[in-house]
């Protein structure tokens, strides 16, 4: 068997939440990420049959009965998975009637998966519904776009064409716009169930007052993502209230998704 430690999945995972930590969007031990694995790859560094222990799931996820991932902890640092991945992190695979998850590697302090990975089952399974090559979920507290909420409206519509006029990128990477929640008690099942659906329709969705989850192929893409929208909300941030001189317009948007060819909402566009 290979070392697991050097496994690319793990050294990336070990980047990836290094990277959010430093740049403020995972305080303490706020924020998880949960990552789709491939199970033949997986089998270089594991024996797949020897199961450690088997936690309970707060939600049936019988769609993913079978499927593995690597998922952080709760209660557990980012800033700590680099140093630490097999205490901070944890792989695991869904149980065949899917109420539980079958711990194969990791948590070795005795620990679990974040208290919020049911959400994040069921926004893989939203995902995978529309993109099968969807494999990551990560949600964080980014500055600026949890900001952004306090001074803007939560309408989807008006929020993602103000995050579109603000980064020139935005347009390309989330054209279908950001999906907004209201503000919802975390941990739940209502919020996750409200979340999926919404992933049905968008690769980023907001929770009012609180972060996003974001979504991808791989941790670039997910990260990438947010990173995007992270960036077009600070400099929505650090401009409102002051004269607007020059805006990007919307023929100017629709100009840049048709030069990618990609599609944007053009109902939510005044063109």
């Amino acid at each position: 068997m290979k070392n697991i430690l050097d496994a690319p999945f793990i050294t990336e995972m070990s980047r990836t939440a290094a990277n959010m930590y430093r740049l403020g969007w995972h305080e303490r031990n706020a924020g998880n990420i949960s990552v789709l694995l491939d199970e033949k790859e997986l089998g270089e560094y594991l024996n797949l049959e020897n199961v450690v222990r088997e936690i309970p799931l707060a939600l049936s996820a019988p769609a993913l009965a079978g499927r593995i991932f690597l998922v952080t902890g709760t209660g557990k640092y980012f800033k700590n998975v680099e140093h630490d991945p097999a205490r901070n992190l944890g792989i695991v695979r869904i149980s065949k009637d899917g109420s539980s998850a079958c711990l194969l590697w990791g948590f070795t302090d005795g620990g679990k998966f974040t208290s919020e990975f049911s959400t994040h089952l069921l926004c893989h399974e939203a995902r995978l519904s529309v993109n099968p090559a969807h494999r990551v979920i990560t949600h964080c507290h980014p500055t600026y776009l949890i900001a952004m909420n306090y001074i803007h409206s939560l309408d989807e519509k008006e929020s993602s064409r103000t995050l579109w006029r603000m980064c020139i990128e935005a347009i390309l990477i989330f054209p279908e716009g950001i999906g907004v929640l209201p503000w919802m008690l975390c941990g739940t099942n209502e919020i996750g169930i409200a979340t999926a659906q919404k992933m049905k329709e968008f690769k980023i969705v907001q929770w009012a007052m609180h972060g996003v989850f974001g979504t991808g192929k791989d941790l670039d893409e997910a990260f990438g993502l947010i990173e995007t929208a992270e960036k077009s909300a600070e400099v929505f941030i650090k401009t409102a209230g002051k004269p607007i001189l020059n805006t990007l317009t919307d023929p100017q948007i629709k100009a840049l998704a048709d030069l990618w060819n990609v599609k944007v909402r053009e109902e939510w566009l005044d063109l």
